[in-house]
């Protein structure tokens, strides 16, 4: 027995004054789904397809039927499918605090399992979610009971959202005109990116692809300046990123998605959701082919889920949200684990 046991009483007193303030936090933002109109909602964690994005690696199962049949299962890495699932069947507006797996995540922002707060507003844009946002963090701050969002020696104040396009960030931070490189045809210039690359000094390889050099550039020149002294919504991806997010319509360079960045670390994801099936599962069948080129291997389409799609789920607007980091930033904790009652060991 060490102190270092994350059940020994010594390390278990550490961690109480933030146990207790995500008690609260929870507690606070039951009451403002409530105050709104949100029924909360509770769906498997067991599902066909744990989610499709590339880079995410799942925990898998067999379920096992009475008469012995096994049948491979996963442990869902966002409660998504099934929420859109019960907006076409007609109970939206939802959120539900999911527990979620993500095999290989295991840092100071990062656990294999969390609790992810998820949300759908049928009929909404999704531009109207970022001062559901803002509501959601100043009614996190006050349960928590501290004078701001605190992390890693920066502060947020949430009574105001500073708002960028994804075009104006990369301006401002990293001297790079995202705009001539994005085609109409949603295409990408990777030699045009790798030229920019070049000109501000970031590192590159011959093989990187646009969006490889797309995300060095974030998280060397950008991330690190989101958020603070405000909380930041980057909006506006290019339409290659737009995951379940529809095209804007205005210009479908650009996908109806946008993160939410508090003191330089990513705490939601939300997106105007993207409703026709057939573009929805060609969008599944390029992420198999991306996570297969990675892994060597990929996740099934969930077929009830593009079955949903054709028989019509609502114009939506949704976002994720991680739970844990929003704990931390409320409570100035330095690492999901000093927030969770019994991490994973």
């Amino acid at each position: 027995m060490t102190a270092t046991s994350w059940w020994h009483p010594v390390a278990f007193a550490a961690r109480s004054p933030h146990l207790q303030a995500r008690g609260r936090v929870l507690a606070a933002l039951r009451t403002w789904f409530a105050a709104r109109g949100y029924t909360e909602v509770e769906t498997p964690a067991l599902q066909v397809s744990p989610g499709m994005e590339p880079h995410l690696i799942a925990f898998d199962t067999d379920l096992q039927s009475p008469d012995g049949g096994r049948r491979r299962m996963h442990l869902h890495t966002s409660p998504e499918f099934a929420m859109k699932k019960l907006l076409v069947a007609g109970a939206g507006p939802i959120f539900q605090f999911a527990r979620v797996w993500r095999n290989g995540e295991r840092a100071d922002t990062h656990h294999p399992e969390f609790t992810m707060l998820e949300w759908y507003r049928p009929d909404a844009a999704y531009t109207g979610l970022i001062e559901e946002c803002r509501e959601l963090l100043v009614a996190a701050l006050g349960a928590a009971g501290q004078p701001a969002l605190r992390w890693r020696g920066c502060e947020a104040d949430p009574s105001r959202i500073e708002v960028l396009s994804v075009l104006e960030a990369f301006r401002r931070h990293a001297g790079i005109d995202l705009d001539p490189l994005l085609r109409p045809d949603g295409s990408t210039d990777a030699k045009g990116m790798a030229e920019q690359c070049d000109a501000i000094g970031v590192r590159r390889v011959e093989t990187d692809t646009f969006e490889d050099l797309f995300f060095r550039v974030f998280l060397e020149r950008i991330e690190p300046g989101l958020g603070h002294p405000h909380p930041c919504v980057l909006k506006d991806y290019p339409i290659s990123m737009a995951a379940l997010s529809r095209p804007k319509a205005e210009d479908a360079r650009f996908a109806e998605r946008f993160e939410l960045y508090v003191c330089g670390l990513e705490l939601a994801n939300a997106f105007g959701e993207l409703t026709d099936p057939e573009v929805q599962r060609d969008r599944f069948l390029a992420d198999q082919a991306a996570k297969r080129a990675m892994f060597g291997f990929a996740y099934p389409i969930d077929e009830d889920f593009i079955a949903a799609l054709r028989f019509g789920m609502p114009e939506a607007a949704g976002i994720a949200l991680g739970i844990d980091r929003l704990v931390m930033l409320a409570a100035g904790a330095g690492r999901i684990e000093d927030v969770l009652w019994a991490p994973v060991t």
